[in-house]
């Protein structure tokens, strides 16, 4: 009898467990950053938690750094910092970025930072586009190689950086929730 009952209670602690899962799943993702193009805020193989459901009921916000599919490869995933919103115009001069001819305040990049472009140097953005840049200036592949992003191809925000503990104090720091 000792032994159903075991049996039942794990079967039951599986249930639930999987059922966690799937919502969670529903909810967020993981996501494994690869790449140099978000330092020094995000590294080579940080593990971020990443927020899907946000977006279906408000827009991105400019600062915000979200996962998106590459505009290039449909089965590629970015992550990137929203600078410009729909409707506004984005301009890259002398090293740094303006919004509607407005300089922006890039507090979360490394002092002496200077934004360049190669090929166009101001975006207009259309109704449900966004300009993104890797924090990483210099190595960044952005919407100033490739243009504005689509709305719908923005997969979440990022919220919580789950590896490596050591820089979560850090991701608090930058105002980004990180586990206790």
């Amino acid at each position: 009898m000792k032994q159903l009952l075991a049996v039942w209670e794990f079967i039951e602690v599986a249930a639930i467990a999987i059922i966690v899962a799937s919502a969670f799943k529903f909810l967020a993702q993981p996501f494994l950053v690869q790449g140099a193009s978000m330092e020094p805020n995000f590294d080579d193989g940080d593990f971020l938690l990443v927020d899907e459901i946000s977006y279906r009921f408000k827009n991105p916000e400019r600062g915000d750094v979200i996962v998106f599919r590459a505009p290039t490869e449909e089965k590629q995933y970015y992550i990137k910092r929203v600078i410009g919103l729909p409707g506004e115009t984005v301009a890259v001069e002398d090293g740094e970025v303006f919004v509607n001819k407005s300089k922006l305040d890039e507090s979360y990049l490394p002092e002496g930072t200077v934004t360049r472009t190669l090929q166009q140097s101001e975006f207009t953005l259309g109704a449900n586009q966004f300009f993104v840049l890797g924090d990483n200036r210099i190595v960044s592949f952005d919407s100033r190689n490739w243009g504005p992003l689509s709305r719908e191809k923005i997969v979440g925000l990022v919220q919580m950086r789950l590896w490596p503990f050591g820089a979560i104090n850090a991701l608090k720091e930058k105002g980004l929730s990180a586990l206790p």
